[in-house]
């Protein structure tokens, strides 16, 4: 477990630290082995009793992830990719809470959403498929507050991170929508909030049902 935090961490301030001082195609790489880790973490918790959704997730997480980041093509199979993650979460979080999942909400949501596209002109594949993601993402946010386990506050407090790091990617793909001052900042803002978020979502898959952590020397 130390050597996973201080691994994500030099990772971490590294390509921020190229984001902000010399952006280039290593920052792109670093980011993409910082979310590898995580997937390796997930996957060696999973095996020894801990959460697979949350493994399962992170393997859909690191596809989405090579589409959208390093590949930079295919965008309709990355988002798509991504609501099968908020999917995932959905079911974990309905696992802890007895099935609640405000499905009507969210797909009340979702149709506002795409009515809004619309009227802004901005509808296309990728941004309904955007729309269906974040309709879930969001909820899954809200409903993760009501868990009070160990892994269940870890696992809220990853999804806030994460979710504060899309609204900011929605900010970057569409800069006219928002003020100059947010636009600017929001390509490299949002990398101070997903990687955070994904390790302590990774935590939180850690912790088993009696409340213990995997044994890392085994």
């Amino acid at each position: 477990m130390p050597a996973f935090l201080l691994l994500e961490g030099a990772l971490y301030l590294s390509f921020l630290a190229l984001d902000l001082l010399s952006p280039s195609p290593l920052s792109t790489a670093l980011k993409y082995a910082a979310l590898l880790l995580c997937l390796l973490m997930a996957l060696a918790g999973a095996s020894r009793g801990g959460d697979r959704l949350v493994a399962a997730a992170l393997a859909m997480t690191a596809a989405a992830d090579l589409f959208l980041l390093v590949l930079d093509r295919w965008y309709l199979l990355g988002i798509l990719l991504f609501y099968g993650v908020q999917v995932a979460y959905m079911v974990r979080i309905c696992k802890a809470n007895g099935g609640y999942a405000l499905l009507i909400p969210r797909f009340l949501l979702f149709s506002l959403l795409l009515v809004a596209l619309y009227q802004l002109e901005l509808f296309t594949p990728e941004t309904a498929a955007a729309a269906l993601y974040f309709s879930h993402f969001l909820f899954n946010a809200l409903l993760s507050l009501s868990l009070r386990d160990a892994g269940g506050r870890l696992f809220s407090l990853g999804l806030l991170l994460y979710l504060m790091c899309d609204m900011l990617v929605a900010v970057s793909q569409f800069p006219s929508l928002f003020p100059a001052p947010l636009s600017s900042v929001a390509q490299v803002g949002m990398w101070l909030f997903y990687l955070p978020g994904q390790v302590l979502i990774v935590l939180s898959g850690l912790v088993i049902p009696t409340g213990g952590v995997p044994d890392e020397t085994e």
